[in-house]
């Protein structure tokens, strides 16, 4: 099959990120000495930087890894939750049915920083000085600005220039936006990043005591407080209509930390999927894979009609228990046990007949209450140009609505045989006007609650939302051998699933895996606002055939056929014995792979 670019092998290390200057900080971590951990956090702090339009020091970081060193596979939770003020009675109080997708009511507690901080310290070998100054570096000194920043601080200019000052003083210097191509630089974050650094190790002690008193600085000194005092003072502009001050508070910032966790698992073939749990919508993809197990997608041409059918129709019923039964099993049950059991999803997959489903159809579960009613009542009809303009919706939207991804991703082997996935989001600067002292803005990541108390993931104080961040790794024959993951919403686990059926069932390389053409389907609600859902689409790459899109309509799916190279922004490294493997994805020209 022809490639857009070579799969990169070696045996030193692989680093591959959705941006090539990452890719490239992250490999030389690794040249210093590094492991994939401590490459992992310099990677993630530069994406912060570069990328500013897709994810930012006041956002969320899922993780999964294995740590050679424990022969374990674990995942790293840094996704903030729900600030303790935040009740459905306090938006109810506000006139409001759904949070608004931009502005302040929607901030969680910022959740990347400390999930950094906290895997470089337990499982990283580099001080918090090598993998801050390269991020402080692009800060100040600039980096080359990419042509989607410039779209979308372009769409989100009336909004700067008229409620969010504080984000035009960076983003609209002299009126203008950042230009495709030149440099541009954040020295205010980059002072925020140079003052945690020295306060940090003006302490003295080991490499572990620096970073936990950078920890300490963020969450429980004026980093904190500066947040509370932006966030309560001046009231602000979102999707509303209306100008709000937020709920987040410094003592929740203080309250949290991140923490680790088991993965939720699937077995297909060879193959143990390692995803999230239920607070993430990762085992959206294993239960889509346990409905696909033994429907013969091996032996259907990947860019048929059977394929895009049969995949397309579980995903439908996945997301679909989605909706009904996930949210953060702290505060609710999910019987994840019988989600993926081989039973329960036999059943399902007798739902899959030749014609298109346009309903939306969860399964039933004994003792298990599934309400969907808030998300079977959402409206359909909001015109996507009017969330841009006021900084909603997936944060890549394009001036037509065509969503290409939301935020960041990388995968990353050193040659230990550590392996790591991260996707890294939120904090969008079109989002959530910037905090000025800081020279960064917040999350929004609250907007994917129902303020629906029968919906699993109904908002409730210091509760995790159901993200739909999802980073992957995969074991083969017991040994650990993909890390995997793209940007996209909801979008990232029908992309990353794809890549996985095209590698393990399709026998194709991870470039070739990543360059097939690729679809998804927009059947299920959204989990942005305002929510809405689209039954029966499937959106397909253009380069899929003519037949395929025809035979598609003709089983009854709502096709539409996007731009060529217009799906996902995965990447993906495998360890193959001694041999290293890893490739990304040309869509968008900024993904980049390396490796030695």
């Amino acid at each position: 099959m022809f490639t857009t670019r070579p799969e990169i092998r070696g045996t030193f290390g692989v680093v591959t990120s959705t941006h090539w200057v990452a890719s490239a900080v992250g490999m030389a971590a690794l040249e210093r000495g590094g492991n994939a951990f401590d490459a992992g956090v310099a990677c993630g702090f530069t994406l912060q930087v570069v990328e500013p339009h897709l994810n930012g020091p006041g956002g969320d970081l899922p993780a999964i890894f294995y740590s050679k060193r424990e022969d374990r596979v674990r995942v790293l939770c840094a996704q903030g939750p729900a600030p303790a003020a935040a009740t459905i009675k306090a938006y109810r109080d506000l006139d409001l049915d759904l949070i608004p997708g931009s502005g302040f009511l929607a901030a969680v507690v910022p959740g990347a920083f400390d999930g950094w901080l906290t895997l470089l310290r337990d499982y990283g070998t580099h001080s918090l000085r090598d993998v801050l100054t390269p991020a402080i570096g692009y800060a100040r000194n600039g980096y080359p600005v990419v042509e989607r920043i410039t779209a979308t601080v372009e769409t989100v200019r009336e909004l700067f220039e008229t409620e969010w000052p504080t984000s035009a003083a960076v983003y609209l210097k002299g009126g203008a936006a950042p230009q495709p191509g030149t440099l541009f630089a954040n020295p205010t974050m980059a002072d925020t990043y140079q003052r945690i650094l020295t306060e940090a190790e003006a302490g003295g002690g080991s490499r572990e005591a620096v970073i936990d008193r950078a920890r300490a600085i963020w969450a429980k000194g004026w980093v904190a407080a500066t947040i509370d005092r932006f966030v309560h003072g001046e009231p602000m502009m979102d999707v509303s209509g209306r100008r709000h001050r937020g709920l987040l508070t410094a003592q929740d910032m203080a309250d949290w930390q991140c923490h680790y966790e088991e993965p939720t698992t699937y077995d297909y073939g060879r193959y143990r999927v390692c995803k999230g749990g239920p607070w993430s919508q990762g085992p959206a993809m294993l239960q889509a894979l346990a409905i696909l197990d033994g429907m013969g997608v091996k032996d259907m041409d990947p860019t048929g009609p059977d394929f895009v059918h049969a995949v397309t129709e579980a995903i439908k019923l996945a997301f679909a228990d989605r909706e009904a039964f996930y949210g953060d099993p702290d505060f609710v049950d999910v019987p994840m046990q019988t989600l993926l059991s081989s039973e329960y999803n036999a059943e399902r997959r007798k739902l899959i007949g030749e014609r298109a489903s346009l309903d939306l159809r969860p399964g039933t579960v004994a003792g298990y209450d599934r309400s969907i009613d808030a998300a079977l009542g959402v409206d359909t009809t909001v015109d996507p140009r009017a969330m841009e303009r006021m900084g909603v919706g997936e944060p890549t939207v394009s001036k037509s609505g065509v969503s290409s991804g939301d935020t960041v991703h990388m995968d990353i082997i050193d040659c230990h045989g550590n392996m790591f996935s991260a996707t890294p989001s939120g904090g969008w600067l079109q989002s959530s006007p910037i905090v000025p002292e800081l020279g960064f803005c917040l999350g929004n990541r609250a907007q994917m609650f129902w303020l629906d108390e029968r919906s699993p993931s109904a908002l409730a104080p210091k509760k995790r939302p159901r993200t739909t961040l999802s980073p992957g790794l995969a074991l083969r024959d017991g040994e650990p051998y993909l890390a995997f993951g793209t940007p996209g919403g909801d979008q990232q686990d029908q992309w990353s699933l794809l890549l996985f059926l095209h590698h393990a069932d399709h026998g194709m390389n991870l470039q070739e895996a990543i360059d097939c053409p690729a679809f998804h389907s927009e059947h299920f609600p959204s989990s942005f606002w305002p929510r809405g859902r689209q039954p029966g689409r499937v959106v397909l790459e253009g380069q899929f055939p003519t037949a395929t899109t025809d035979a598609l309509t003709k089983r009854g799916h709502n096709v539409q056929v996007g731009e060529d190279w217009s799906e996902g922004r995965l990447t993906a490294a495998a360890k193959d014995g001694e041999m290293l493997k890893a490739a990304a994805n040309p869509r968008g020209m900024q993904g980049y792979a390396i490796g030695r």
